[in-house]
């Protein structure tokens, strides 16, 4: 995966189509993030009031994982999305869809850590629990992702 072009208002970046399918896999894992993850912490407040507070905080975050999840699925499924070309495949990404995509891989790199138990330190190879190395793969190969376009950005000083 590497940048082509970049300026003010989009960024196309070239991808194989391994690099395309690794992608499309990862995001499908959004959301990773478990709910109880986002917890209201005000120590000030009465009981009752601090779980309504959560309460709210909880539907909130569900609206906007639902309506996240059905804008990333509108967008993979968008044939402007990745357009085919002999070289591989173009991801054309406006202005905004650049933080919202490393957002969503942030979640996933993030909720396959929790996942996994929140290590300080990662092992050298796979755990062998297949449900934990799959975690610990998505964990990497959105952290990946995520370091490929951020280290695009900043060489290509465009933006």
């Amino acid at each position: 995966m590497r940048l082509l072009r970049a300026n003010k208002n989009s960024l196309v970046f070239l991808f194989s189509e391994s690099e395309k399918a690794v992608l499309l896999d990862i995001l499908k894992l959004y959301p990773c993030v478990p709910p109880a993850h986002h917890r209201h912490r005000l120590q000030s407040q009465p009981a009752a009031r601090d779980a309504e507070n959560q309460r709210l905080l909880d539907e909130a975050l569900a609206e906007q994982r639902t309506k996240t999840k059905r804008l990333l699925e509108g967008w993979l499924r968008s044939p402007r999305t990745f357009l085919a070309t002999p070289a591989g495949f173009e991801l054309h990404l406006r202005s905004g869809d650049f933080d919202w995509l490393l957002q969503l891989l942030n979640d996933v790199r993030v909720g396959s850590w929790i996942a996994l138990g929140e290590p300080e330190e990662l092992p050298r190879g796979l755990p062998e629990d297949e449900t934990a190395a799959m975690q610990a793969c998505a964990m990497e190969l959105a952290g990946l992702f995520q370091m490929t376009l951020l280290e695009a950005i900043e060489d290509s000083a465009a933006i």
